[in-house]
């Protein structure tokens, strides 16, 4: 029984007219390849229809319906929420999901990036506040180009895009006017001395709820000294750690606003080793609304963020034809969702 002869990467480079080296550079995505080749490259291996592999496959069309969704790490409630939401949306419309975490690592996110592309995923979606410095612009704007050119999505969830010409679909939320809205409720509860506890400087989501801290104590005739903002990064061990040394003098403030709940969580038990209370002695309040806020102890005051709203966005405008696209950019609001962690300064604590 005869079988069908396969095309080979020689085939490819002959009808691009270039060698067969340079045709392996152009498939990998890891060298850079003149734009004008690169095109020469695809559409050769559109025409002979190369399929020698998944990654190719996924450059003539025909990959496999997968959605590749990539985050910092899968133990966050915030993270698992948007990932719930990928995995609901892409189910719902017969997509199947793959999820890769990279523990902040720029090297394993470049890992992780490659393989999804191998695997023939048609939609690549990186979750998650990041650091915007030169190295995350330069990688990204890898990620865009060489994810377009095999015809494949990248989706930005939960972070700005670093070039607004890039080859990719932006999904987040409003954080400066979500971190507003908190610090105003505070200031509308009495209180002045308010710090922002979990502070990242270069952290797009960080950054962006520290501005509107800063914001809210400014609109109520606050100086910019007014600002006391803690850098020590996200997660309860900060937020505890941060907290425990800030109240060894003794309390300078009658308010926290929290970078995200889990920060809140630990000043919540770090408030509590000083045997102090919430709201008596100081008000708490958070970010993300995670599921276990409202079990906090008290019940957490905190700004809830549209994650698992975020996750089937990120997929529904993915998968849209270009032309039904509202846009580039899609932001989604957030509000503050009020329980018992706040209320009015205690006497003597106002000035």
């Amino acid at each position: 029984m005869a079988t069908e002869e396969r095309v080979t990467i020689r085939d490819v480079a002959a009808q691009a007219g270039v060698s067969a080296a340079t045709v392996s550079r152009v498939l990998s995505g890891k060298y850079r390849v003149p734009p004008e080749t690169r095109s020469r490259v695809l559409r050769a291996v559109r025409t002979l229809d190369y399929v020698a592999n998944v990654h190719a496959r996924a450059l003539v069309g025909g990959g496999r319906k997968l959605v590749a969704v990539i985050l910092r790490q899968v133990t966050s409630p915030f993270y698992a929420q948007v990932a719930e939401g990928i995995e609901a949306e892409a189910a719902a419309q017969g997509w199947l999901c793959l999820v890769g975490a990279t523990g902040g690592d720029p090297r394993r996110e470049t890992e992780v990036i490659q393989l999804m592309r191998e695997e023939g995923a048609r939609v690549v979606i990186l979750v998650g506040g990041i650091v915007e410095d030169a190295a995350y612009r330069k990688r990204v704007t890898r990620y865009a180009q060489t994810l377009d050119a095999a015809g494949s999505r990248l989706v930005l969830c939960g972070r700005p895009s670093p070039d607004p010409g890039l080859p990719a679909l932006v999904v987040e939320f409003d954080n400066e006017a979500g971190a507003r809205a908190a610090t105003t409720h505070l200031l509308s509860a009495g209180h002045r001395r308010i710090v922002f506890l979990g502070g990242l400087p270069g952290n797009t989501a960080m950054d962006a709820r520290v501005a509107g801290y800063r914001a809210a104590l400014a609109a109520h005739g606050l100086p910019p000294e007014a600002a006391h903002v803690i850098d020590c990064g996200l997660g309860r061990t900060a937020g505890m750690r941060a907290m425990t040394a800030l109240l060894a003098d003794g309390p300078r403030f009658t308010a926290v606003f929290a970078g995200d709940d889990m920060v809140a969580a630990g000043a919540l038990r770090a408030i509590a080793d000083a045997g102090l209370s919430v709201p008596g002695d100081l008000s708490v309040v958070g970010y993300n609304d995670i599921p276990l806020a409202e079990d906090f102890g008290p019940p957490l005051t905190t700004v809830r963020t549209p994650a698992e709203e975020l996750g089937r966005a990120a997929v529904d405008l993915a998968l849209r034809e270009p032309r039904e696209l509202p846009g580039t950019c899609h932001v989604l609001a957030t509000h503050v969702v009020i329980r018992n962690s706040v209320g009015p300064p205690r006497a003597g604590r106002t000035r």
